[in-house]
């Protein structure tokens, strides 16, 4: 286990040596065939990702489209101070909050301990087979997936129902898309059903970039397959599960669409509407684009700050971090 530590500690002073090499006009010049191809994309993030911002204006506004844009009434944070004043947008606001870190939790858990079993497989035919199952439904588009899940949640005949009446577990079938209460488990579990094979592709690369000398030294010390996967595969993959997880806590404030929009009808509407759906519902349809323009803004602000939070902890924590 010695050469673990010292392969691990050569490995943070290489990454350190990298992360603090200083940009000179030499690198430019030997990488300007890199830096012209990069121009392009650039030219396009610029174009399709920046440029766009100017429209945060309207959440200024009371926008009207039959007005030209310097027409328009201004009003200050008017539209900012409705929001958090709307009790409607506060709900979706924790919906969106809860159904998100739900949804994080189970695919960062359920990914890892797949891989982790994935790699243990010997059998060659056998992973292959269960790594093409677990893909698959990743190709499904959302509209197919929540047919699934309508059709398996019925209480006619829904293999959810039938299963569970048969454990025992419950006494007769339950209407699970019409109780609030189940409806972010339901959602939690149909996206690791969902994204979990595809999940999984990342960690099972990482994993194989981990040096075999360290297993080796492991068997060696007589480390079981448990104790090789906790003191060797899971600091392997640390570094790669880490920057995902702050790409992750950028992304908190999109709990999904689709799902939501195609499962969440009725007795369930308090705990299916997210912050995408109000923008849709009360912003687009209503045509009150300065109030949807707001609430995009607001959405976009709280998942940077999420991002800068999760790439400060992880510094403090001498972990690797995205920016």
């Amino acid at each position: 286990m010695a050469n673990n530590g010292t392969a691990l500690a050569e490995n943070k002073l290489q990454s350190k040596k990298l992360t603090g090499h200083k940009l000179t006009w030499n690198t430019i010049v030997k990488q300007k065939q890199l830096i012209f191809m990069s121009v392009p994309m650039l030219i396009y993030i610029l174009i399709f990702s920046y440029v766009p911002i100017w429209g945060w204006l309207m959440a200024f506004q009371n926008y009207k489209p039959a007005k030209g844009f310097f027409e328009q009434k201004w009003v200050g944070l008017q539209n900012f101070k409705y929001l958090f004043k709307d009790e409607n947008f506060i709900r979706d606001f924790r919906n969106t909050i809860c159904m998100s870190f739900i949804n994080l939790i189970l695919s960062y858990v359920t990914a890892i301990i797949l891989a982790l079993l994935l790699n243990e497989i010997k059998n060659v035919f056998f992973k292959r087979t269960v790594q093409t199952v677990s893909y698959l439904p990743h190709f499904l588009s959302w509209v197919i997936v929540t047919g699934i899940v309508a059709t398996s949640l019925s209480t006619e005949g829904g293999i959810v129902n039938i299963l569970f009446m048969k454990l025992g577990i419950i006494d007769s079938p339950i209407n699970w898309l019409s109780e609030g209460k189940y409806f972010w488990g339901i959602v939690g579990a149909t996206n690791v059903w969902k994204e979990l094979g595809w999940n999984t592709i990342i960690y099972l690369g990482a994993i194989t970039a981990i040096d075999p000398a360290l297993y080796e030294a492991a068997g060696l010390d007589g480390a079981g397959r448990f104790r090789k996967m906790w003191h060797v595969t899971l600091p392997g993959i640390k570094a790669t599960f880490v920057v995902l997880l702050i790409m992750s806590i950028g992304h908190v404030m999109e709990a999904g669409f689709e799902i939501q929009y195609l499962l969440g009808k009725g007795p369930v509407l308090d705990w299916s509407e997210t912050i995408d759906i109000y923008v849709i519902k009360y912003g687009i349809n209503q045509f009150n684009y300065s109030l949807a323009t707001a609430a995009g803004i607001f959405k976009s602000v709280i998942a940077i700050i999420m991002l800068f939070i999760a790439n400060n902890v992880a510094k403090r924590l001498g972990e690797e971090r995205l920016i």
